[in-house]
């Protein structure tokens, strides 16, 4: 079977947290649980490496603004990841060019990866903190559920993972008109603060 319905579905998930698709796949591979995944993911150096980003952006994940600060120096990150593994997973079966791997598995990462930026802008325009841990914590284990049945069942796996990049460029392009009211309104904040600042100091002597 072509590797394409998991690059599709591993781009999909890095998109969202490529440090926990990169640990999911070489902790599966290393154990002996799948032989779809390449050596280079189950290098323990690059387990490491991925389980302590993991819990970084766990953590980052799920305070409110703090994400979306992750996000933006995740922007390039996440297309990137998903385009390597992606190719990785294509030298693996063969069955699909690296650069044609790359590219599918980088594309569908920056969208889905716009996506979820875009939800935690609308999100952050609520004053308390819970809508964003509930929404990292889904965010996560959906990941690892969704890596975890493509391994097995990729087709039905790449199904779902378009299913829900649909459903949230839907979700995105409904929030943008409240993602756009919140960033005039911190403007005007930021104005407003300045200008009170201004009269405080007073005219200069």
């Amino acid at each position: 079977m072509s590797v394409l319905p998991l690059v599709f579905t591993s781009g999909w998930a890095s998109g969202i947290n490529a440090y926990a698709v990169v640990l999911l796949l070489g902790v599966f591979g290393a154990t002996g649980i799948t032989d779809e995944v390449p050596d280079a993911l189950q290098r323990p150096d690059v387990l490491i490496v991925a389980g302590v980003l993991f819990l970084c952006e766990a953590v980052a994940d799920k305070i409110p603004y703090v994400d979306s600060v992750w996000d933006s120096v995740h922007t390039v990150i996440r297309p990137v990841a998903g385009a390597v593994v992606g190719a990785l997973l294509a030298g693996q079966s063969g069955s699909l060019p690296d650069l044609a791997a790359g590219a599918i598995g980088g594309s569908t990462a920056l969208t889905s990866h716009l996506v979820k930026a875009g939800t935690r802008m609308a999100v952050n325009t609520s004053p308390e903190p819970f809508s964003n841990i509930a929404l990292s914590t889904a965010e996560d284990l959906g990941v690892a559920a969704i890596i975890s049945f493509a391994l097995f069942h990729p087709v039905a796996a790449a199904v779902i993972a378009g299913t829900l990049l649909l459903l949230g460029v839907a979700i995105l392009a409904f929030l943008w008109s409240r993602i756009r009211r919140f960033r005039r309104r911190r403007a005007q904040l930021r104005e407003e603060r300045r200008l009170a600042a201004a009269r405080e100091a007073g005219p200069p002597r």
